[in-house]
């Protein structure tokens, strides 16, 4: 068994992976799988049945207190109000000009207590940016070595999951969570995920991440369960048109640009960017991320120019093969009035125009 790299951080799932002979890469200082048995396997073994992924790399920021909810409403950009314990948000935390600093998901657990789950390379700036803004009654933790996390993701990760607690899945709707037992250790179990399937994300303790890992992966044999790296899960949310920090989103772009002007609520209290997104939206935005697929011979790839009219328009923040569809795909910036459907583009690729064609997204939709 090869040792991780001394410089890169690892899940305490790090020695399964490796003795599972999983291909690991450095991802954002972190040492993880991209695979197992192949992308496409995986990316399948989702769409059709169930994969089971390790992002214990994420991080997680707790926010307490008498004032927490003042907080959490005010650094995120979604109405906290909004949400019921037991209810998770998809948010962001913004700059003043109005570009991302994360995307993130944000957890009720009580009135007084909130859970908000972060990119893994981001969690410490997070976990700066929600500090450096408490000036409340509130208390701000960076709690990612109390956690690992786990996807049971696809159609029969409900089935798979059901088998290994008391808790009832089916009564958790689609961006709700609970706090119950998975395999008789304390668990946040939590219907949310980054692959366009039905599924959960489960939050335990470290020291029990291998133990449940190995019950997920016993208990979805029959339904032929697939451990899963990075480079699924990333075919997965492509497919699905879930931003990636980095690349749909990041620092000078904002969310009225990435097509997320619905987690941006600008009729709520004050955040940072509010004053920015106000003034964007005012004066029109100039532009959007809009998907396309490749008419000509060619995968698009993260950072190649986009030609409109053969003149440089924009650039591709994801694209590659979609298994699913058995097509090359990818999502771009565009001029506004040219980011939508049906329009003719070209993708430069080894210096040479390739043609495309804007489409609706997401690429890939689950049957409900």
């Amino acid at each position: 068994m090869t040792e991780k790299p001394a410089t890169l951080q690892a899940t305490p799932l790090n020695a399964l992976h490796r003795r599972m002979g999983a291909k690991m890469v450095d991802f954002g200082g972190w040492d993880m799988p991209v695979q197992y048995s192949g992308i496409l396997e995986e990316h399948h073994a989702v769409r059709k049945s169930v994969g089971l992924f390790d992002v214990s790399h994420m991080g997680e920021i707790e926010i307490q207190g008498p004032e927490a909810f003042a907080l959490t409403d005010y650094v995120s950009t979604n109405a906290v109000a909004k949400l019921k314990i037991g209810q998770a948000q998809y948010s962001g935390l913004l700059y003043d000009h109005g570009g991302f600093v994360d995307d993130i998901l944000v957890h009720k657990i009580a009135e007084d207590h909130y859970f908000i789950c972060v990119n893994a390379s981001n969690q410490e700036k997070d976990y700066e940016y929600i500090a450096a803004a408490n000036r409340h009654n509130a208390k701000v933790e960076f709690a990612g070595g109390r956690y690992a996390q786990l996807a049971i993701q696809g159609p029969h990760g409900p089935a798979t999951l059901q088998k290994l607690t008391a808790t009832n899945l089916s009564a958790i709707q689609y961006y709700h969570f609970t706090d119950g037992q998975v395999s008789g250790t304390a668990a946040r179990i939590a219907r949310t995920g980054y692959t366009g399937e039905d599924g959960f994300e489960i939050y335990v303790a470290p020291e029990e991440a291998e133990r449940i890992w190995d019950e997920i992966m016993n208990a979805g044999q029959e339904f032929g369960i697939k451990p899963c790296g990075l480079g699924a899960r990333n075919t997965l949310r492509l497919e699905a048109k879930m931003a990636l920090y980095g690349h749909e989103i990041h620092a000078s772009i904002t969310p009225l640009e990435a097509d997320l002007g619905w987690i941006a609520k600008l009729d709520k209290g004050d955040f940072p960017g509010k004053a920015a997104l106000a003034k964007q939206k005012e004066q029109g935005v100039t532009r959007k991320l809009a998907g396309f697929e490749m008419t000509g011979r060619g995968i698009a790839r993260d950072g190649y120019e986009v030609y409109l009219d053969g003149a440089p328009a924009g650039w591709v923040t994801s694209g590659g093969p979609s298994p699913t569809l058995n097509k090359n795909i990818g999502l771009c910036y565009l001029p506004t009035d040219r980011a939508k459907p049906g329009q003719q583009i070209q993708i430069m690729i080894r210096n040479q125009p390739v043609d495309a064609i804007t489409v609706p997204t997401p690429f890939y939709k689950r049957a409900k």
